[in-house]
């Protein structure tokens, strides 16, 4: 399998995360490690905003705008896994290459 696709693999929600993972365990490529980072990033994102929500009033909101940006973020991310280029998310992307390096 190349990269472009386990790349796009990695974007098919937590189950898609893993097997892109370990199939790129094998033979590390680095544009599906890159996009392996970024969706964990992005899928530690939508459970933070899952745990906010059970917050009164303030939850529900933070949770329906949060999860219109995380969906915006992964929607951006697969279309450039689609391309075969290795872009950041905005805001936190640079960081999940920096805090998951052992992807």
């Amino acid at each position: 399998m190349d990269a472009k696709t386990k790349a796009i693999i990695s974007h098919l929600f937590v189950v898609g995360w893993v097997i892109a993972l370990i199939i790129n365990m094998n033979n590390k490529e680095e544009l599906a490690s890159y996009y392996i980072k970024q969706n964990l990033g992005i899928i530690i994102m939508a459970i933070a905003l899952r745990v906010l929500n059970v917050i009164p009033i303030f939850g529900p909101v933070l949770w329906i705008l949060g999860g219109l940006l995380v969906f915006a973020f992964w929607l951006m991310s697969l279309l450039w896994s689609i391309q075969g280029e290795m872009k950041p998310i905005p805001l936190l992307g640079e960081k999940f290459q920096e805090w998951f390096k052992g992807f």
